[in-house]
């Protein structure tokens, strides 16, 4: 994927330099949540055993030390969403991110035995948890209802457009 796609991808999802600057002022308020953010997406995923798997045995067993080690990245995908620019360092990035879901790359960064992919319908479909989930922190900033909603409808607009890189090799392999 060039910089002219990613571009034109963020074109189709509407992302302007407002949203840029909406995504850093949503950092200056998310900074000090992460951990409550990450309680609240931990809390949703480990309540759905469907969606636990994927951090657990091929039998169904939960990996503890694999959820300890994701969290921190989770954490830093908070950071990185809302302060990286979203150039070729970031497009390379994105892409790793991507084959961590998939058989390519699965459970290698932890070293686990876990599944072996991620179903690509979840990492649609955790588009909206993901969105809806963070609303209610951006509103701790004290900021207005108008700058909220900014906040909110450009995170939106960036998970949307994560998500749509993510599932690049899982199409690109027919699967």
């Amino acid at each position: 994927m060039t910089v002219d796609d990613l571009e034109k991808l963020k074109a189709s999802v509407l992302f302007t330099e407002a949203d840029e600057a909406a995504l850093r002022q949503a950092w200056s308020v998310l900074k000090d949540q992460v951990e409550s953010i990450l309680d609240v997406w931990y809390g949703f995923v480990g309540s759905h055993e469907h969606l636990v798997a994927y951090f657990s045995t091929p039998e169904g067993q939960p990996i503890g030390a694999y959820l300890d080690a994701v969290r921190p990245r989770f954490g830093k995908w908070i950071e990185d969403t809302c302060t990286r620019p979203y150039d070729t360092t970031w497009l390379t990035y994105q892409d790793e991110i991507a084959l961590r879901h998939t058989p390519a790359k699965k459970n290698q960064t932890d070293h686990v035995e876990s599944v072996p992919n991620v179903a690509m319908r979840y990492l649609v479909a955790f588009i909206y948890p993901i969105t809806a989930t963070v609303r209610p922190f951006l509103t701790a900033g004290g900021h207005s209802e108008d700058e909220v909603e900014a906040m909110h409808q450009a995170w939106f607009k960036a998970v949307t457009l994560q998500v749509a890189l993510w599932t690049r090799p899982y199409v690109s392999h027919g699967w």
